[in-house]
């Protein structure tokens, strides 16, 4: 999928076993510095594990940047083709949904992850609008929410670009065991 103009064109393409590099280096200090910090290998091979099983009720993506002259920098793997398979295009990150209860309503919760030399272009929050699409087309839940770290400035903004609306800050569970303030943000889907 593709979407929007004055924007990066981003497609995203189903998780695949292929994926585990790109979860290694989205597990960075510089990555997670907002979640807790990097997982330990076993919690990363058990992520992975999650990303691969979801189906149905939430379905994890890689993230590529078109090779379209919108944006004309090249990231590892670009040169030739790297795991997105096209000559110039690049992975630049993830970007999913999953089921979760928040306040009695089932619903989806998304969330995101651009690397460092991609950041700062738009990536994120088109992405975000295409993980929208896919979830609302799914017509299984009435929302889709975010709940970014109050402190993350840039994942706070990304909601703001992708459409979602800020309900309240609040307080959540991530990692397990670890209480953070968040922001819930909102996209209606129906």
């Amino acid at each position: 999928m593709t979407r929007g103009t004055g924007a990066p064109r981003v497609r995203i393409e189903e998780w695949t076993a292929d994926d585990i590099d790109l979860l290694h280096r989205l597990n960075t200090p510089v990555m997670t510095e907002h979640l807790g910090g990097p997982e330990t290998e076993a919690q990363v091979a058990a992520r992975h594990a999650r990303y691969l099983a979801l189906d149905g009720p939430g379905r994890m993506f890689r993230v590529v940047l078109a090779a379209d002259g919108t944006d004309t920098e090249t990231g590892p793997g670009a040169a030739d083709g790297g795991p997105a398979g096209r000559a110039g295009e690049a992975v630049v990150g993830s970007v999913g949904y999953w089921e979760l209860t928040w306040r009695g309503e089932r619903a989806y919760e998304t969330g995101w992850g651009v690397l460092p030399e991609f950041q700062g272009r738009g990536i994120a929050a088109a992405a975000a609008r295409e993980v929208i699409a896919v979830a609302r087309a799914e017509g299984r839940h009435r929302a889709l929410y975010a709940f970014p770290s109050v402190a993350h400035a840039a994942s706070n903004a990304v909601c703001r670009k992708a459409g979602f609306g800020f309900q309240e800050e609040c307080e959540i569970e991530y990692p397990k065991g670890r209480l953070m303030r968040a922001n819930n943000w909102r996209v209606v889907l129906d």
